[in-house]
């Protein structure tokens, strides 16, 4: 398990394959920032509905220069299913091995219902044009957490 991303770090490159398959890189975004959000499962409650409050606010974002990145172990084919059936607007990435869920902190030790697993730990990190970490938070809230990153960046 990687330690947690803190600001100032580098934010670790990756290129991973998109709902359609397509290659998308953090490279590609140099100059915008990103907020670049993991979490657990394509087609769960917490899941969607954080999807749909990033889609919901993506136009307020991107005028705010921000790219927003939802990273999750899925394969692209449910990534696709997700979106078509949520109409998202988000960029979906699929991190089949947990490479870059692992580089980013996201993956780790979970608690639920006094029981431990690993798993993908709900995380959202802003990345500044430069491709350094800005914000790193872990552990966060499916339900209002969009609006707490728009106040918090002062949207």
């Amino acid at each position: 398990m990687s330690d947690r991303l803190q600001p100032g770090d580098e934010a670790p490159a990756f290129t991973l394959p998109d709902a359609d398959g397509n290659e998308v890189s953090l490279a590609g975004h140099k100059g915008r920032k990103v907020i670049v959000y993991f979490y657990p499962a394509a087609l769960t409650p917490g899941c969607t509905k954080q999807a749909c409050d990033f889609t919901d606010n993506l136009e307020l974002l991107a005028g705010a220069g921000y790219d927003v990145i939802g990273i999750s172990p899925d394969k692209p084919e449910k990534l696709a299913k997700f979106r078509e059936t949520e109409s998202l607007k988000i960029t979906l990435l699929s991190d089949v091995d947990k490479k870059v869920l692992d580089a980013y902190g996201a993956y780790g030790e979970k608690k639920n219902y006094g029981r431990t697993y690993m798993g993908v730990i709900r995380s959202t990190v802003v990345v500044d044009e430069e491709g350094k970490v800005e914000r790193a938070l872990y552990n966060v809230r499916a339900t209002g957490h969009v609006a707490k990153i728009i106040k918090d960046l002062g949207i």
